[in-house]
């Protein structure tokens, strides 16, 4: 049988190896791949339908639902190009976005079409709303066409557009330093060659089960769908809201892989774990950043017979690098190697490779190296960057440029070939002269236990430069003691990297739309007025 190169063929392939194998779970429903590919099918016919031009973009604003799936790849399959909202942005940031993009359709439901209805005047490309359907009447009007889900599903059989699989996929927004979201676009080869690398490692197979608490508009959350679609697994789809329904669906479900951010999995380490989960769940995987020691060795205390992946990313290349489960004893500070077809690089600003132990940045080259920024040359030039002719991998007789992530991350690399994180180049704090890493300041007051969740960030200073501000929830059950606090962050710390302030507030601390710790936000808050 012939490999996926594009998207929706992730799906069509698995429906012809096992049609009844169930898909997808949501709630107490199941769809099987047949029915899968079926309603992926219909639903490119209806966006054709529309006069859906090749590359144009489809938004789809709703929470974990089959429409929500069947939408994604739907449009892909329609010639067209999906971009997922994050059910967590209001109004205004959603339509910044429709703006941003151009998008031509919105997929979405009564209830956020009403939130959306004072705004979509100011989106001048949208033409066409898709609203799931209830017992609500369509709104009209705004020179909008509206339509219901199940009218979609109901066009005719229509030829679609040529793709290739270098053709643009997705325009998946992320954190900007602006302020603004920026929309990093992705082909089709990226994402199936993620899929096929992430499968390949993690070991998914078609009895797998995965769970996917992650936002589908994040790139390691759409990931789940992809590495379990590539193999013919199944994915439950989960709208929690407390950590603890994370852990109830584990064990309702059977999980076998999980994948999640480290403040999730901090919250979930200070929960009892029933005992029977560590039995079925094969594999537990970080993104989003580095997993801290104290929570990493509290979830292997409750999964004894559950394997961890230590792994990093970024949007714009999908992921990077992986830690394998026999090396998080040896390594655990380590953020692993390249993942099966790409190359990791640390380069020197003036891009000759750095010697073992040297800091540099993380440059990731290959087939997952994304598009660009959607309509910002500014910005791709200064992340998508020509990798350097005496960089490994480029020879000097290639006439073309090659294109290469420049991660913005300071990483190291040890005599060994494992990479070590150390910070966001832009999140970098300088203090009394010296650069610290706020991860690294967070990695020790988690090794104190005195803390739930944490944050730490600059504030600019008269005479240091920048002072170091934390802001911390007390552990669960628990009083968060600051004078203890700092008793342990002197003893452990050198005396420029002390916090000069700590703030206690009660937890949860707030999120970006990714599930990650937002400091940015929290940071904003201590910024000179």
């Amino acid at each position: 049988m012939p490999d996926a190169t594009l998207l929706p063929e992730l799906i069509a392939l698995a429906a012809q190896r096992a049609p009844q194998a169930v898909a997808l779970t949501c709630g107490k429903h199941s769809l099987t791949y047949d029915e899968l590919q079926d309603a992926v099918t219909r639903c490119a016919d209806g966006l054709i339908g529309f006069g859906l031009q090749r590359g144009a973009r489809v938004a789809i604003y709703l929470e974990k639902r089959f429409e929500t799936v069947i939408a994604s790849f739907g449009a892909p399959a329609a010639g067209g190009v999906f971009v997922p909202l994050n059910p967590l942005l209001k109004a205004d940031q959603v339509a910044y976005i429709l703006r941003d993009c151009n998008v031509r359709v919105l997929v979405t439901s009564p209830e956020r079409l009403a939130l959306l209805a004072p705004v979509l005047a100011d989106c001048p490309d949208l033409r066409q709303v898709v609203v799931l359907d209830s017992a609500q009447p369509l709104p009209s009007g705004a020179g909008l066409g509206y339509c219901r889900w199940s009218e979609l599903l109901a066009a005719p059989p229509r030829a679609g557009h040529r793709v290739i699989d270098t053709d643009m996929l997705a325009i998946l927004y992320t954190s900007g330093s602006t302020g603004k979201p920026k929309g990093v676009v992705l082909s089709h080869r990226n994402m199936v060659a993620g899929a096929k690398s992430v499968a390949s490692y993690l070991e998914n197979r078609p009895d797998d089960t995965l769970l996917a608490a992650l936002p589908l508009s994040f790139d390691a959350g759409f990931s789940q769908l992809t590495t379990a679609f590539h193999v013919g697994a199944r994915v439950v789809l989960l709208n929690y809201l407390l950590p603890r329904d994370v852990l109830q669906a584990l064990e309702r479900e059977k999980v076998t892989g999980l994948t999640a951010v480290p403040p999730l999995y901090i919250q979930l380490a200070q929960l009892d774990w029933p005992t029977s989960i560590t039995e079925h769940l094969r594999y537990f995987a970080n993104t989003g950043g580095r997993m801290p020691k104290e929570t990493l060795l509290a979830l292997r205390d409750r999964l004894p017979k559950t394997r961890p992946f230590l792994m990093y990313g970024l949007t714009e290349a999908f992921r990077s690098t992986f830690l394998p489960p026999a090396e998080v004893d040896r390594r655990p500070d380590s953020i692993g190697k390249a993942i099966p077809n790409a190359e990791i690089l640390v380069l020197r600003e003036d891009g000759t490779p750095c010697a073992p132990n040297e800091t540099g940045e993380l440059v990731h080259r290959g087939a997952l190296v994304g598009m660009g920024y959607w309509n910002d040359p500014g910005k791709t030039a200064e992340s998508y960057k020509p990798l350097p002719i005496h960089a490994p991998g480029r020879e000097t007789g290639l006439v073309l440029p090659e294109l290469a992530v420049f991660s913005g991350d300071t990483v190291k690399m040890d005599g060994d070939g494992f990479l070590y994180f150390v910070g966001r180049r832009d999140e970098m704090m300088k203090t009394s002269g010296y650069r610290v890493s706020p991860t690294e300041v967070e990695e020790i007051l988690y090794e104190t236990k005195l803390v739930g969740e944490c944050v730490a960030f600059g504030v600019e200073h008269p005479t240091l430069g920048q002072a170091i501000q934390v802001i911390a929830t007390p552990p669960l059950d628990g009083m968060l003691d600051v004078e203890a606090l700092l008793a342990e962050c002197r003893a452990r710390m050198p005396a420029y990297m002390v916090p000069a302030g700590i703030e206690v507030r009660q937890g949860p601390l707030p999120r970006n739309p990714n599930g990650k710790i937002d400091r940015k936000l929290l940071s904003s808050e201590f910024a000179p007025q």
